[in-house]
This record gives C-alpha cells, structure tokens and sequence, in this order.
C-alpha cells in the first residue's frame, strides 16, 4: 500500500504517472507503415490521421489507439475472452467461466475467417499498429495501470494485438444491449407470486395511443406463424425459481463494459430535413445513454486518406471504439449518421432435460456439444473448465432437483420424473455475423442506398440507424438477426425439449423497418416502438415506453407550429432537455389533496414547479425523493425482493396508469391506515420531507437536485478495487447533474440503491449537413486514458453543463484547430 500512495506524492510520482504519456509531436518512426502519416491534435486532444493509402491510415489508427488507450484496450481483451484471472488473480475466475460458456472469443475467431481480404487486411494493419506501439514501450511505459498492477502480477507483459481482440469487443457490445433477457427471468419469477393480471401491470404493453413510434405507417410484412407457447413459469417448483435467481446473480457480476443492464440503457437520435432548418439542409443529433466510465467508452477521431479515391475512400471523423478500426457514430463527406439500440427480443432462454452429457429433444436423448478449456489464474492454480452446449446453445446454469408440473400445454410433460434441468441461452449474438464488414461499409458510404447496403451487414447488436445526407436526404434503418420464434413471443422461457419451440430462421433485412424522406420532415428514435400495434415483424415486447421520444417530438413540433427554424445550437437545448413526465403525470392527484404536516410542506413547495430536473432545483429534489418513496414504500414490498421497483420509463408507466386507480390493491399498505391512492401519495409525501431533511438540511433554500444527483466516473477495473488510494488514482468526481430517468438529458438513477447516477449521455454530437465544420460534439471524459493527464477528463465540465466543442472535420479546419502535429513515418 506505502507503494500506491508513493505514486501521487513527490518527484517519482509524477515522474511514475507522465511516463507513459505519449508523444504527440515531432516524427516517430512507426514499423509497417508504406509512407509518412500526419496525426494532428487539437486542444482536447483528438487526434486527425491522415495517410496515403488505407492500409496507413488504419495501422496509424492502431497505433493512435495504442498511445492513448492500450490498459483499456487490454482490459478489454481479457474480458471479452475470458481471461481476466490472468490479471487479476482467482477472485475473476467465475467471470472468465460465464464469458468461455458464451464463446465470445471463439465466435469472434470465426467472423474474422469470414472476412473477407480487404477487411481483413484493415483490421490486421490496424493490430500490427498497436503492436508497432508495444515494440516501444512496456509496463509503467504504457499506462499507469500497468505500475498499480505490477504490485500484485509482477512479470505480466502484453500480448501482441490481433484482429480477434477487436472483433470480440463487439461481442461484449452486443452482450450490454441484449435487450430484455432480465425481464425475461423477472417475468418468470414474478409469476410464482402474483397473478397474471399483476404480471401485466408491471410489464404493460408500450402506449401507441399515447406516445410515438419511429415509422408512422405500419409494415405490411406478414407476421410470421407462432406455434405452442411460453412456459407459464407459474407452475413450476421452487428449483426453477433458484435457478433463475442463480443466473440473474451472474449476470449482475458480469463486467459492465457499457453499463450494468437497466431502465435507462438507451439513446436518443433524431433528424430534421432541411425544410425545418434555418440553413436548408439536415441536422442529425444523437447521445447514447450508457454506464459511465473512465476512460469514456468512446474515442473521438478522425480518418482522412490524404486523397479520396475508391482505393482509399476514407474521410470520416466521429466516435471509435479503442481497440477497433473505423469509426462507428459520425460523419463523412457526404452522410451522417446515428445509433440508439433498437432493443430486439435476441436471447432466449430455455428450459433442458438434461442427463449426463445428453439432452432430451422429441423423446430423443441428443449429444451436447461439449468442449474443455483452462482458466490461467495469476498467482493461484490452472482451473480446468467444462462447457456444454445445447441445440440451442450454451448451458449457463445447473438445476437440480424434481419440478412437477412444467406446462399444462404440454401434456406429456405435465408429471415430470426426478432429474436435471438447466438453462440453456439462444443469442444472436452467438452465431457468426457480418458486423465487422459493416463498419467500414458506412464508413465509406455516400447515400441512401449504399448506406443501406453497410446496414445489411450489421447483424448483432441491432440499432436504430438514422441518416442524414448534404443532399438533403433523411433516413432511418432497422437491421439486425431478429429472430423468428415458432413459439411464444420471447418474453418467457421456453421448453427445450421440442423442437417446435426453437427458431425458425431470422427476419429478412428488406422485411425490416425503413424511412426515407417521410412528409413530417424529421425522424425520432429514443428506444421507442418502431412501428405501430399490431404491425410485423414482431420485433419485442418490452419496448422502452417512449417518454423521451414523445418530449422530443413536443419540441420539434413546437419550433414547426411556431415557424422556427433548427440551428445546431437548438438541437443541442433538445438534449439537455430537463422535463421529467411522471412529475407532470403526478401533479394534478398531488395538488388535488388536502394533507397536514410535512406532506402539505411537501406540496407547497411543489407548487408552481415546471416539473424540470435541473441541477439547482429544490423542488425536482424534493420530487426525485417522494418518486422513490413512493415506489419502496408502496409496491416494492408486494414484489420479490430480488426485483425491487427501478424506477424509469417502466414505472412511471406502472404508476401512471394506477394513478386513474385510486381503490386498487396495488396502492394499500404497508400499514393499515393506507389503503387507498390518496392514502399512498400522503405518507410518501411525509416521508419524503424527513428524507430531504435528513440529506440536505432543514433549509429548503438549500436544496438541489445536483447534491445528491451525482456521478463519480469510475475506472472500469483499479476504479472498482475497493481500495481508496487505488480508487483515488483513477475515479473522477463527483460531479452534481441535472436530468433524470426517462428524461430527454438522461442521466439515470437506480431508485433501490439512491440518488447516484447511473447511466448518462455518454457522448453528444450534432451534425450539421450544410457545413460539417458548424458541428459540435462532447465526450464524457476525454481523449487520454492516462490517469492525471490533462486530457483525461477535460470534457467532462463541458459534457456536466450540456455544453458542447466546435467539430472540425475538412482539412483547414482542422488544421486551425490544431496543437500538437506528430509525423509517423516508415
């Protein structure tokens, strides 16, 4: 420990944390590279590469990555292969087991044997650049992270860079956006304890008649047939319930490389053509909402082939992924474009009879496929793993016992005999995809069509791509592998035992939502419904309820009744929109009672509120604690304690719709005297006064939301130690917010652990169509992801007031913008 705390304090502390700052002046000479290549960078530190020829540019890229991000890089890597024990000694070794099971990394080692040779030279020329920067530096020389980790791994050394280790990253971005695999558990484990009704009060179908969808008119695509059902997971034992509860606990420990699954992991894109825009061409906004991190999940670049031709066609800056080549949300010369997740059913579970190393299918006992790995274990013993996989796919937990019952609409299986039964996952994500092509493909587009055709290729994770062209084109496209159930809808387990309950192919693209130029003018995705009730293909169930997307269509609407006219400036106000529904939604029931003590205090002060989450607001505190309050006081105890209200889009659909409710069940309790809505809402009131006054002192002048409205940016690995000075190294903040849950500027809380944020915009951009240089963007952190640097987190003031940067993109643009020139040559 004396070491740590050596590390920031004195000379060979800041001697130990700026030695593997990266030179970003001069000339380095770079192995592998054809000819010269310029990285200019800005005041912030974003890099400009420009290269003759695009093997350069994605080599120089690498090697970029490497200078400011290798440790995440790293990190990543061994995630996504399961093989964080290596670093972090026997404590991961559970981790490493569930991420061999799903085959991450093996699935990645098969897409990238399909690439085909001119993808697969730009990620290998992009894996020789980091290895390029390896052959230069090592341990403390890297990254700081490397020093902290020498104290308990001494010797480790990296391992060169391959084109698997960046097609594995996108494994772990389709694992945090799998959509709704934790509601399909919590639905089966609510079901051993409420009603079917109560099931479907907590799980409501999405307002169509209320809130917007993404495309206007529906499909007309056939849905496809639905044989059998889901397991009524109701009528099964005890066993079962452990068993999911066994593996809802995995899932939690999983590493949150984009945020822990949640209400508020999402996004908001939208488009405004250019007859609602002052200069007569496209704006195209976006901020995806995921956990925070430092260094940001995000890398802002961009890539210039020092002449465009079809043997380079790169021109293109936005936001990577470290450890990936290309770029992944922005720009060319010619489109834009954005992401939000479009949130498909793509995982299901299944229920197996499973005996010894077979598995039942149609009465049959079929084979699992089973393979042996090793899990290396820094300081501690090999430990020899064992996976097993279904027709479905992996079995990602043991059940044993005996479970009666199973389905009453399965007749031969409603006495089933003592055996073993475990959970077997179906993913998407799990099969060999395109997606690695489909970067480049958009990266290289220049319209509609060609832009459509990059889509096709992005199999997992699927999102809602929305497109902007300088012709004055808008657009939208849903792809993705979604698949086609016989049986069932998704949102329940399924038997494993028949095959008519497996998949029956996937979706094809040209059935998938599209929109192009539509008459409104603008287009909105904020994890919304695509397409109206009823419409195919079926994509999900478990939509976000569209609160965002219903404000954000309140303020495009608005400007367009009033004659205004979009400027880049107005479409970043979007985004730092405040407006909170279930406040609004709550008011009036609020307003209209007549209750003493604290809780008239309480509705005093929330009196004349604009319902807006602003940081210095007394009142959206004061609100944010009776919203809590409400939901622990008053449904969390008729709910298993393991799925606690959340808060988000979901409850304030489940609260708003109770609200015209006022005897029902839902709101009696926990004591006698509470029995109906008015009843509820009083004490939550009460109760939510002593609790402000408790966190921020009897003077309600002093009250803001941003006091307990917090972030700390948290290191995704030493930040999470639970050792302080470690933690101090490399965590950030706190950092007082505006926004909220299912507000536009969403910046998340989880209601059963508090006020802190968890989920945010990570990052914001707003391209302008007529003049890419008038476009701004935002980071969360930085570019650096060396701890103390100055540009570590030096967008983070900025991104904490939805401040934004100017964006330069042509060449003298960035060449105004530029502070530091590092030429790479051969």
């Amino acid at each position: 420990m004396f070491v740590v705390v050596v590390l920031v304090g004195g000379g060979l502390g800041i001697w130990t944390v700026q030695r593997s700052f990266p030179q970003v002046s001069g000339t380095l000479t770079v192995q592998g590279l054809d000819g010269d290549v310029s990285v200019q960078r800005d005041d912030a530190g974003i890099p400009t590469i420009e290269a003759g020829n695009a093997h350069d540019l994605f080599l120089a890229q690498g090697f970029v990555h490497a200078q400011d991000r290798f440790w995440e890089m790293d990190f990543r890597r061994h995630v996504t292969s399961g093989r964080l024990s290596e670093l972090f000694g026997e404590s991961q070794v559970g981790t490493d087991t569930f991420v061999r099971t799903l085959g991450w990394r093996a699935v990645a080692e098969q897409e990238v044997k399909l690439l085909d040779a001119e993808t697969l030279g730009w990620y290998q020329a992009y894996a020789d650049g980091v290895n390029a920067y390896l052959s230069q530096r090592s341990g403390a020389d890297l990254s700081l992270e490397y020093a902290v980790l020498g104290l308990q791994n001494p010797g480790y050394e990296p391992e060169k860079w391959t084109p698997a280790d960046s097609v594995a990253w996108l494994k772990a971005m389709a694992w945090d956006l799998r959509s709704n695999l934790e509601d399909e558990i919590d639905r089966a484990l609510l079901a051993m304890e409420l009603t079917p009704e109560q099931v479907a009060q907590i799980y409501p179908p999405y307002p169509y008649a209320a809130n917007p969808t993404i495309v206007p008119s529906p499909s007309a695509v056939p849905a496809p047939a639905s044989v059998g059902s889901a397991i009524p997971m109701a009528t099964t034992t005890d066993g079962t319930v452990d068993s999911l509860l066994e593996l809802r606990g995995v899932l939690q420990k999983m590493p949150e490389l984009l945020g822990r699954a949640g209400p508020d992991i999402g996004s908001n894109s939208w488009v405004v053509s250019g007859e609602h825009t002052a200069s007569g061409k496209p704006l195209l906004a976006n901020d995806p909402h995921l956990g925070p991190a430092l260094p940001s999940v995000w890398y802002q670049m961009g890539l210039r082939c020092s002449t465009v031709s079809a043997e380079c066609p790169f021109a293109v800056t936005g936001f990577s992924f470290s450890g990936m080549p290309g770029i992944i949300i922005g720009h060319n010369d010619r489109i834009a474009w954005g992401f939000t997740n479009l949130g498909p059913d793509v995982a299901d579970l299944y229920l197996e009879k499973v005996s010894g190393d077979t598995v039942e299918l149609d009465g049959v006992a079929t084979p699992l496929t089973v393979r042996e790995e090793t899990v290396k274990v820094a300081g501690g013993d090999d430990v020899p793993i064992r996976i097993r996989s279904a027709s479905h796919g992996p079995l990602v937990t043991g059940i044993s016992g005996e479970f009666g019952d199973i389905a009453a609409d399965y007749p031969a299986t409603a006495e089933l005999p003592e055996g073993r039964y475990e959970l077997s996952l179906q993913w998407t994500a799990l099969t060999p995809g395109r997606t690695p092509g489909a970067i480049f493909a958009v990266n290289r587009a220049t319209d509609w069509e060609s832009f459509r055709a990059g889509a096709r290729l992005f199999d997992v994770p699927s999102q809602n791509l929305v497109y902007a062209d300088i012709e004055g084109n808008i657009g939208y496209q849903a792809p993705g592998l979604i698949p086609i159930r016989q049986s069932g809808d998704g949102t329940l387990p399924q038997p494993g035992w028949f095959a008519s309950t497996g998949w029956a192919g996937y979706v094809d693209f040209d059935s998938l939502p599209s929109l192009y130029n539509p008459p409104s003018g603008y287009i909105v995705t904020a994890n919304n419904a695509v397409a109206p009730e009823g419409a195919a293909p079926l994509l999900t169930r478990d939509w976000d309820a569209g609160y965002r997307a219903s404000r954000i269509v309140e303020l495009i609407e608005q400007s367009i009744a009033s004659g205004g006219r979009f400027t880049a400036d107005d479409m970043s106000s979007i985004q730092a929109d405040n407006a909170n529904a279930i406040a609004e939604r709550i008011a009036p029931f609020i307003a209209d009672l007549a209750p003493s003590g604290n809780a008239r205090l309480g509705k005093q002060l929330l009196d004349g509120w604009d319902f807006h989450d602003d940081a210095n607001s007394a009142q959206s505190a004061y609100f944010n604690i009776f919203w809590r309050n409400l939901l622990e006081g008053t449904f969390a105890p008729k709910l298993p304690d393991d799925i606690p209200p959340a808060g988000g889009s979901q409850w304030f659909q489940v609260v708003g719709a109770l609200l015209d409710e006022p005897d029902s069940e839902w709101w009696a309790g926990p004591e006698d005297s509470i029995v109906t809505r008015d009843d509820a809402l009083t004490l939550a009131l009460s109760k939510a006064w002593t609790e402000a006054v408790q966190l921020m002192g009897a003077d309600q002048g002093d009250w803001t939301w941003g006091e307990l409205h917090t972030l700390t940016i948290r290191n995704a690995s030493f930040g999470e130690s639970g050792i302080a000075p470690i933690e101090m190294l490399f965590n950030r903040g706190p950092y007082e917010l505006a926004g909220g849950s299912s507000v536009v500027n969403a910046v998340g809380w989880y209601a059963p652990e508090g006020y802190v944020v968890d989920w945010v915009p990570s990052m914001r951009q707003v391209v302008d169509l007529a003049d890419f240089d008038s476009s701004t963007w935002i980071n969360l952190t930085g570019a650096s992801g060396h701890a103390f640097h100055a540009n570590y987190v030096d967008q983070t003031p900025l991104w904490q007031k939805q401040k934004t940067r100017p964006w330069p993109s042509t060449p003298d643009a960035v060449t105004e913008a530029t502070r530091d020139t590092l030429t790479l040559e051969p």
